[in-house]
């Protein structure tokens, strides 16, 4: 997809949540062939969802959640709207490429102005493509954390962000999983992330 610099739009969120089933999520990610008894709690996401109904239609819009983060696990599928990109287009800005990580657990964000629990990339690499350049880093030092968004911007340098509404719905249901799932031991271990690139099929 081509990149537009976008300045702050006025609407920057989807008028409904993102709408999938299971069936469908499974089998769009069936390719990266994860345990799911080792993994039961996953996250998703999906850049470009609204790909032809946010935004200039086939152009992967910053600034926007105009992506999905879908939370999947045994007993549960639910979808939120999100945003998986930086938020403006600037050189060494860091793209997430698309592919699975197994890099992220409950942890604390910590931003320029605040700090709040999240789900962070604090256990193993992800590779990313930087704004102006042409070929990917992989590396552990890049903090992709999956974090609460703004009301007008969606507040990110490269993380993958939630808006402010929908925020605390979506920690407590991932948290709420992995301690049913996990128990004690449910801020201490790695969920899955799976980052899609729609190209038409969603």
């Amino acid at each position: 997809m081509k990149l537009k610099k976008s300045t702050l739009p006025s609407n920057i969120l989807p008028s409904a949540k993102p709408r999938l089933s299971s069936q469908q999520l499974h089998e769009a990610i069936a390719y990266f062939s994860i345990d799911r008894n080792t993994y039961p709690l996953i996250l998703i996401g999906i850049r470009g969802y609204y790909l032809q109904t946010m935004g200039q239609k086939n152009v992967n819009d910053r600034g926007i959640y105009d992506d999905a983060i879908f939370i999947d696990s045994p007993s549960a599928t639910i979808s939120f709207n999100a945003n998986t990109d930086p938020s403006l287009i600037h050189p060494g800005s860091a793209l997430l490429q698309p592919g699975v990580y197994y890099a992220h657990r409950f942890d604390i964000h910590y931003g320029k102005h605040s700090q709040h629990p999240a789900i962070c990339q604090r256990c193993g690499p992800v590779t990313i493509l930087r704004d102006g350049q042409t070929t990917t880093e992989t590396g552990s030092q890049y903090g992709i954390n999956i974090h609460k968004g703004g009301n007008y911007t969606t507040g990110s340098q490269g993380c993958q962000t939630i808006p402010p509404a929908q925020w605390k719905a979506f920690y407590d249901v991932a948290k709420s999983e992995a301690k049913r799932l996990y128990g004690e031991n449910w801020n201490k271990m790695i969920i899955p992330y799976v980052l899609l690139e729609n190209v038409g099929q969603f």
